[in-house]
């Protein structure tokens, strides 16, 4: 998973494209947050914020 992280930031620093990094960070945070959903008693309250 850091290998991934590296190379998508090694690419936006390379191309410029520093635009990609708060789209990766978001997705990154939903990814979390369905993680934590699936797996805990929390779900109910991560349902409410959607």
């Amino acid at each position: 998973m850091l290998d991934l992280l590296r190379d998508l930031w090694g690419f936006a620093r390379e191309r410029k494209k520093f635009w990609l990094v708060p789209l990766i960070g978001t997705l990154l945070i939903l990814s979390a947050l369905i993680a934590i959903a699936e797996f805990s008693t929390v779900a109910p309250f991560i349902y409410t914020l959607f």
